[in-house]
This record gives structure tokens, C-alpha cells and sequence, in this order.
């Protein structure tokens, strides 16, 4: 992937329900802003920071969002909600969370008169009960069921590719659910060989196309995929060149970038571990071992700070004069899932020799 990018499927009958100009939040386009660029500033010179700005909030329906932790229990339960006066009304499926709600998972089609009355009766007996919030996971394939839930007071609060989730709150207090994801990963990897030769790219696609404007590789995280294997994986994908992960130097966030959502980019060193390159033919027009002088002497790159900071970090740490941040696995005490931790391990080292040293002198 040679850059940010971002594609919407074609879904028509749950784009065109989405879409209600009564209740939908229509996505604007608009550039990245000036961001924060994070760098060991123990090693390196630090950026000039942009000027701050004031923190907002964001309005759901009649209610402000406020953030928190959810997940949700693995035992799925089935509840009848039968209304007193014997209405239509089946069972709704669904699961308790860990925060006194539940969520509704709709798989198997219902007749929207039949699910608007479950759902009013479910929340009935639920509000009752004094469950908070409720969510409802809609596959595309029951989109048919979203007006239901929507004039029963429900708000969209993310879409992906193959189901839609709303969420309503039943107390009369501001809600507490948590807002959609707020941000991109993506990456830039800084290469260098023997020869001090960056590995570098033009792109075919984007604000640089057609330009002749040498960049480094750079891309998106997929989900569930850890910053240094999208790191590795985007190099050999634009270029075919084999790369070590080494560590994190930096990173950048943004906001309003990409549908109004906020950005993080990292930025990696790699070590190369092979040197023929095989560009990506669908995104790169170009790549190149480029040697640094002339990667550095090029006008965009004395315009771009970003690039600018990553050329800065990158050839620090090949003269071993800059510490970044390497992967350390980890396992959390709450679930058996393996995650990395990133951390300045040179310095670590460095300060645990010293405090034992000092330990054994008595100082």
C-alpha cells in the first residue's frame, strides 16, 4: 500500500438507509492538519510545537458522548420478551456486557413490525432491570431492521464492512458508551544499506503522482496486525525487499484526517536483509536505493518537516547516536492474548546497570 487510502464498498441498501438525511452524519473530506511529531528528544533534536488547540466534544442525538472500556461476556443468552397484552413479539438474541448492558446479535431475518415490538418490549422489561446501554449488531443482510431500531430511539455508532452496530442509552442520564475508533495506525519505514542508500518510492496514486518526488514507503496497518509486522510487510509489498524490524524512532499524530478521524504514524527503521527490488506494480511507479545526500537535497523534503524529522531520526540511529523504541512481548494479566510493548531498552539497560551499581556502593 503506497499511501493513506481509504474505500468505501458498495452496499447500497444499508449505504441508502445510512444515508436518511434525517438522522445520518455524512462524512466530510478534509486535509490533514498540522499534527505532533514524537521523537526520543533525550537523542535528537525535538520539532517545533504547532499551537495547541482546544479540546472538543461531540454531540450523539440528545446526549454527550463520554468514553470507557467495554467488552462483552462469551456466553451468549436468549431472553423472551413477551409483552403482558400478548403482542406478536419473539426473542431477541443477545449477549450481556461487562458494564450492565446487553447487545443484540440479529442474525436470522425478522419481519420489522415483529422486531419493532420485541425490541420495545425488550427494552421495557431491560429499563426494569436497570440495564444502561443497549447495542444492536446488524449484518448487512438485515438492514431492513435499522428504521425499527432507529424510531425506537437507537444512533448509529459504526458501520464496517458487513454489519452496522447501534446503541441507545436507557437511563434518563448522559450516557456513558464509548465512542467509535478515533484513529489510523499507519507507518513509514526508513531503510538504509552499506552504501548509505535509502530505500525510496514514487508513488502512482495521491498528492505526489506524476511528480518525480522520492518518498519513503509508507502505508496502513491492517486490523489486528502489530506496527512492526505492518512495518515489514508494507516494505516488501511497494518494493520486494526482505527487511528486519528494529525499532520504532518516532511518530506523528493528526486529526481530522480521513473522514474526520485522527491519525497516528510511526516511524520505523528496518534493516534490509535482501537488496533487489521488485516494485508493486498497481501503486508504485518507482523504487530506487537512493543515496541520502541526494534523498535529502530534493526541495520536498526541505519543505516537508515530517520527512525531514524522519531523515533526521533515521541516519541518528544508523550512527548508533539515537535510542527508539524496540517490541517487547508482553502478557496481560486480564486475557492470555500476547500483545507488544515498545520501549527505549538501550536507556533502560543503561539506567538498571546504574542503579545496581549504585546499589552495591551504597549510594
Amino acid at each position: 500500500m503506497a499511501s493513506h487510502s481509504l474505500s468505501l464498498p458498495a452496499r447500497t441498501p444499508l449505504l441508502r438507509l445510512l444515508c436518511r438525511p434525517r438522522r445520518a452524519i455524512l462524512p466530510s473530506a478534509a486535509p490533514p492538519g498540522r499534527g505532533f511529531c514524537y521523537t526520543n528528544l533525550s537523542s535528537a533534536a525535538a520539532p517545533p510545537r504547532p499551537a495547541s488547540r482546544a479540546a472538543g466534544t461531540r454531540q450523539r442525538g440528545a446526549v454527550w458522548s463520554r468514553t470507557m472500556s467495554s467488552s462483552v461476556n462469551s456466553a451468549a443468552v436468549a431472553e423472551s420478551a413477551m409483552a403482558k397484552n400478548g403482542a406478536n413479539v419473539e426473542p431477541l438474541p443477545f449477549v450481556n456486557d461487562k458494564h450492565g448492558g446487553v447487545i443484540i446479535e440479529m442474525t436470522a431475518p425478522m419481519d420489522p413490525q415483529v422486531f419493532s415490538a420485541s425490541l420495545k418490549s425488550a427494552l421495557s422489561k431491560w429499563r426494569e432491570q436497570g440495564i444502561r446501554g443497549v447495542w444492536i449488531k446488524l449484518p448487512i443482510g438485515l438492514a431492513n431492521l435499522i428504521q425499527s431500531a432507529v424510531e425506537e430511539g437507537f444512533w448509529y455508532h459504526h458501520a464496517e464492512e458487513t454489519y452496522l452496530m447501534l446503541a441507545y442509552w436507557l437511563p434518563n442520564t448522559t450516557h456513558t458508551l464509548p465512542v467509535n475508533a478515533t484513529h489510523r495506525v499507519g507507518v513509514g519505514a526508513f531503510v538504509m544499506n552499506d552504501k548509505r542508500e535509502v530505500l525510496a518510492v514514487q508513488e502512482k496514486s495521491g498528492v505526489l503522482r506524476g511528480l518525480g518526488i522520492w518518498k519513503f514507503p509508507t502505508g496502513v496497518v491492517e486490523p489486528g496486525e502489530d506496527i512492526n509486522i505492518g512495518a515489514v510487510r508494507e516494505v516488501k509489498e511497494e518494493t520486494g525487499i526482505d527487511t528486519e524490524f528494529i525499532e520504532v524512532l518516532a511518530f506523528r499524530q493528526s486529526h481530522k484526517a480521513y473522514f474526520e478521524k485522527s491519525d497516528l504514524f510511526f516511524v520505523c527503521i528496518l534493516r534490509p536483509l535482501s537488496f533487489d527490488i521488485t516494485k508493486q506494480e498497481s501503486e508504485i511507479e518507482d523504487a530506487q536505493w537512493i543515496p541520502v545526500e541526494e534523498f535529502a537535497a530534493q526541495p520536498f523534503v526541505q519543505k516537508h518537516e515530517l520527512v525531514k524529522y524522519i531523515l533526521e531520526v533515521g541516519l541518528a540511529k544508523s550512527d548508533k547516536e539515537y535510542a527508539g523504541f524496540s517490541p517487547i512481548s508482553i502478557k496481560s494479566a486480564f486475557t492470555d492474548k500476547q500483545s507488544f510493548f515498545y520501549m527505549n531498552r538501550r536507556d533502560l539497560d543503561k539506567a538498571s546497570g546504574s542503579g545496581n551499581a549504585q546499589h552495591k556502593s551504597g549510594l
